[in-house]
């Protein structure tokens, strides 16, 4: 394939997150939390099996496609539910389950394809029953959305959401079994005094003084947009061909990737125990500086790369310390940027705008993930890898003055606190 048709095949599934991120709250405001979630699991078989045994590239565009709907619903639901059925002094330590979940899935996908590709010997060669190894890949998905979608029947509907609907009995009785309120009804009629009479949010109630948008709103995109242009899903996403193209074989580059993830996850633990403690502000600060310098070294490492028409080769010592820059940046990412953007977009907004408003933002951050993705082959091609990566860096850098100027702190304020200016 072109460049533009390979950055098509990998980015279309985030075409998908984009639809899937806008509606979520439309659907989780008229049907629940729960339902919505349930539709994702349906979404993501659809997909396993079609993109697996896909006939042709547009085929394989389509369902990669229906996936990213499920990605999108999930993205949103996933830290509002989460936000709306946790205590506020926990809310942070429990958010940050939808960015650990994300790192166990990569890292589970990983290291299936490093185990499909070992045993087979190639992505392209038969594996079983005479099928390619990355149709298994592909089908593999399979698992955890038949999972998601059994768990998803045991659920706990969000009390806010069944106050909205008028089910305050059940709204009390979640937040006192499962959420821990003393006192239940209290809470319940606290809800209620936010939902701004109840009604489904729409569009027009995201409109503020502030450029034609609520403040909140801006803070939201902001926020979200920031944590992909730094350009991080250019190693989820093109990891085993980039290192491929540097001189690592298939296999290797297969097994890089599983230790990165494993990293990751490990990062992911360690924010989820400090979050609450350092708070929001100092995380996602903090972690723009390292992410800034470590792209940085990454950039001047593949200044010093030599152009092949086998690829791109990295002389003596930078092959090293360019993979040592660039995993450094992916696991600050994972300790900082990567789960605190989604407890911040969970929290930030108030109530009667909360579904909507993680939708928008949620929708703005895959829009982000597709334009880096997309534009990531074409740039590399036209200006070099290099100055691609010192792109990313000025990005990480602006991330640093927008939480310094602009973010609140939103650790251990309520949902009902939470203004909408």
């Amino acid at each position: 394939m072109s460049s533009a048709m390979s950055g098509l095949s990998v980015s279309c599934a985030l075409l998908g997150c984009v639809l899937g991120a806008w509606f979520t709250s439309q659907i989780a405001d008229r049907f629940g939390r729960v339902p919505t979630i349930l539709i994702a699991a349906i979404l993501f078989i659809i997909s396993s099996i079609f993109s697996a045994f896909a006939t042709g590239i547009w085929m394989f565009i389509f369902f990669r496609l229906v996936g990213g709907l499920g990605v999108g619903l999930t993205s949103v639901i996933g830290p509002a539910y989460i936000a709306e059925i946790t205590p506020a002094q926990m809310r942070g330590f429990l958010g940050s389950f939808q960015q650990l979940a994300i790192a166990l899935g990569i890292l589970a996908s990983v290291i299936v394809n490093a185990v499909f590709a070992g045993i087979s010997g190639s992505a392209d060669n038969p594996f079983c029953f005479g099928v390619s190894t990355w149709r298994w890949m592909l089908l593999s998905m399979i698992v955890p959305a038949v999972i998601m979608l059994i768990v998803s029947f045991t659920l706990p509907e969000s009390p806010r959401f069944l106050v909205m609907k008028g089910k305050d009995s059940q709204a009390e009785h979640i937040l006192g079994t499962i959420v821990g309120e003393a006192n239940p009804r209290a809470k319940v009629a606290e809800i209620r005094h936010t939902m701004n009479h109840e009604h489904i949010a729409r569009l027009h109630d995201l409109r503020g003084p502030t450029f034609g948008l609520k403040k909140v709103v801006w803070l939201g995109i902001g926020i979200a947009l920031l944590q992909q242009v730094c350009g991080i899903n250019i190693i989820l996403y093109y990891d085993s061909s980039l290192w491929k193209s540097v001189g690592f074989s298939e296999q290797a580059a297969l097994n890089i990737s599983v230790y990165r993830t494993i990293a990751a996850v490990l990062a992911t633990v360690v924010y989820m125990v400090i979050v609450d403690k350092v708070g929001r502000r100092n995380i996602l600060k903090w972690g723009s500086v390292a992410m800034a310098v470590f792209l940085a070294i990454a950039s001047f490492g593949f200044h010093q790369a030599t152009i092949t028409d086998a690829g791109i080769s990295l002389p003596g010592i930078w092959r090293p310390v360019t993979l040592l820059a660039v995993y450094a940046f992916y696991v600050t990412f994972c300790l900082t940027w990567g789960p605190a953007m989604w407890v911040v977009i969970g929290e930030i907004f108030p109530n009667d705008i909360r579904a909507l408003g993680v939708a928008v933002a949620t929708a703005f951050n895959w829009i982000g993930n597709f334009a880096v993705s997309n534009t990531f082959p074409p740039l590399k091609n036209l200006i070099g890898i290099g100055n691609v990566y010192l792109i990313y860096a000025v990005f990480a850098l602006l991330g640093y003055v927008f939480v310094v100027k602009l973010l609140p702190e939103t650790a251990g304020v309520t949902l009902e606190d939470m203004k909408a200016e």
